[in-house]
């Protein structure tokens, strides 16, 4: 296992290298730069900028020197934030899109779950139907109409919840963050109970189930002890990338619900052209990835015991 993960990371390594070069020059082709303004400044006061910060020289020489200054923890200061740098803001909005994220991806993991199980137990029955219902409609519906209905009926119309943003002097209050982390989980719920349903029947089927109800175990010792264990395997493989998602926050939640996470940032600083902060965002994104998907895999051996990775 140590070697496994060892080999993991030196193929990690090179993967986020490939990730961080082509985000870095795709992000220089765009048209348009971090000082082209509406009123076009004066070119001696642009050039003074630009050198400033070491954007005069060539695209080759500045990716050199962003990657020795990232090879020493650096990530460079905001284009657009003065006296910022990108830490700083990542520091700032990731806490608020990972509170959101995991509180959305262990909602969902949890009544997904139930519900696949129960819907595959009750095959064709209204309680099956019910939930295959539930999940295509989640699935079909994206989170962009699902959270302004939400803000709009909730949060405006009955008043029950706010409808959005986060006051820094109270912090990230309970009730303001119920409606964004249900309008994130709900396509999550959808997919996890479909999963479960699809995998809770091939389980049930299987001869192992049937030779554990043949001596004697109750169905709830069944169903808890052996068969959820192995049903549980595909969403394990699901949940690396999708916990990464979340993680990093949802654009379209943090937009709708004024949330200052990492999501709306990383969407801002695109639009301006904020080269340095969207170069972070990505860094910490596919790092997210690699290491949630390395944590599946492991927990994956764990949970099917024929599963050996090779040392």
């Amino acid at each position: 296992m140590p070697a496994y993960i060892l080999r993991r990371i030196l193929i990690a390594i090179p993967t986020i290298l490939i990730i961080i070069t082509v985000a870095f020059f795709m992000m220089r082709i765009a048209p348009g730069g971090p000082f082209d303004l509406e009123r076009p400044m004066p070119e001696e006061i642009r050039q003074n900028i630009l050198a400033a910060y070491g954007m005069d020289q060539p695209v080759w020489k500045q990716y050199v020197d962003y990657m020795v200054g990232l090879a020493q923890g650096d990530l460079g200061p905001s284009l657009k934030f003065r006296d910022k740098d990108v830490a700083d803001i990542i520091a700032e909005g990731f806490p608020v899109s990972a509170t959101v994220g995991l509180l959305s991806i262990s909602l969902a993991v949890l009544i997904g779950t139930l519900m696949g199980s129960i819907a595959a137990l009750r095959q064709n029955t209204a309680a099956d139907y019910g939930v295959v219902a539930f999940a295509t409609v989640g699935i079909v519906i994206p989170p962009f109409v699902v959270g302004p209905i939400l803000a709009l009926f909730i949060g405006i119309y009955l008043g029950w919840l706010p409808s959005g943003g986060l006051d820094p002097r109270l912090g990230m209050t309970p009730e303001r963050l119920i409606l964004p982390v249900v309008t994130l989980a709900l396509p999550q719920i959808a997919i996890i109970s479909r999963l479960m349903r699809a995998s809770m029947i091939e389980v049930i089927r299987s001869n192992y189930i049937r030779t554990a109800r043949a001596k004697g175990l109750s169905g709830p010792d069944v169903i808890v002890r052996h068969a959820l264990r192995s049903a549980i395997l595909p969403l394990v493989s699901y949940l690396g990338p999708a916990s990464a998602a979340l993680l990093t926050g949802s654009i379209v939640i943090e937009q709708v619900f004024s949330l200052p996470g990492i999501g709306r940032q990383f969407v801002f600083a695109a639009l301006q052209r904020d080269y340095t902060v969207v170069m972070g965002v990505v860094i910490l994104y596919a790092t997210l990835i690699i290491v949630l998907n390395l944590i599946a895999d492991l927990l994956y051996a764990v949970l099917n015991p024929k599963v050996k990775y090779e040392e």
